[in-house]
């Protein structure tokens, strides 16, 4: 319900406070394209990127660097988030979408390089066209990443293939996935769960192996109790080790992170 959104459909710009950047992230919710609109998922991201920014696997000296791809970004607000932690970060979305999204990200780049708060921490933020499943475009932006993230993606079950499929490209052995819940139709919950999906049993990410350096991926929280956190593993994989997979391919999954952020509080 419209009252219960934390960004309003009606307003062509929303303004909000990020680790100490105030960003300001033009819209149009009344394009024809779902892409144009701030949804809520994408401020719930990075109040939970804040929260859990002060120390742990989210602190700036540990995702300095980072190389991080947003897909579906459409106006940016996710990928500013990571960046504002030191990643290197490429925004990507279709090409209807990308003059918001560039317009987004040029102006806040600038507003906070000459902002007098400290604009040393900020890495770098970048667009690119990608079409789910356009190989071009996928090798246009070099993969694999460090993260790959994305939130409120998947409204419609047509786009789920191509959207497994172009995270397996985007994929390394230690990539993480950085995905809200959240899914607009019964059937895409149903088919993320099955063990037999691509990125279930083909997707390369995630192996940490026996890295000291790599975090425990079984917990995103900063504490066992984080509300920002579903510390149970996602569902596909759990399926996963009850089927037919051998030990190598799960393994291959066993770091991919799908966290909930239904009831991570936001304060704007």
């Amino acid at each position: 319900m419209d009252h219960e959104r934390l960004n309003s459909p009606s307003t062509s710009a929303i303004s909000l406070e990020v680790m100490g950047h105030r960003l300001h992230i033009s819209q149009d919710p009344n394009s024809k394209h779902l892409g144009t609109t701030v949804w809520d998922a994408s401020m719930v991201f990075v109040k939970f990127l804040e929260t859990n920014s002060r120390k742990g696997r989210f602190c700036p000296s540990k995702l300095k660097g980072k190389r991080v791809i947003e897909l579906g970004a459409g106006c940016g607000l996710a990928g500013f988030g990571m960046a504002l932690l030191g990643c290197d970060v490429i925004t990507t979305d279709q090409v209807e979408v990308l003059p918001l999204l560039m317009r987004n990200v040029e102006r806040n780049k600038s507003w906070i390089s000459q902002s007098n708060s400290d604009s040393g921490s900020l890495g770098s933020i970048t667009v690119a066209e990608l079409d789910w499943g356009n190989k071009d475009h996928i090798e246009a932006v070099v993969p694999p990443f460090d993260y790959i993230i994305g939130t409120d993606v998947v409204y419609s079950e047509h786009l789920l293939q191509p959207l497994l499929e172009t995270i397996t490209a985007l994929s390394g052995p230690k990539t993480k996935i950085l995905m809200d819940a959240k899914y607009r139709h019964p059937s895409i919950h149903l088919y993320m769960m099955d063990p037999k999906a691509p990125l279930a049993t083909e997707a390369g990410v995630g192996d940490n192996g026996n890295d000291d350096d790599e975090e425990d991926v079984s917990n995103l929280g900063e504490d066992e109790g984080d509300p920002g956190v579903n510390n149970e593993s996602c569902s596909g994989f759990q399926e996963s080790k009850s089927g037919n997979l051998d030990d190598w391919e799960i393994r291959r999954t066993a770091g991919v992170i799908v966290f909930s952020l239904e009831h991570f509080d936001v304060e704007l």
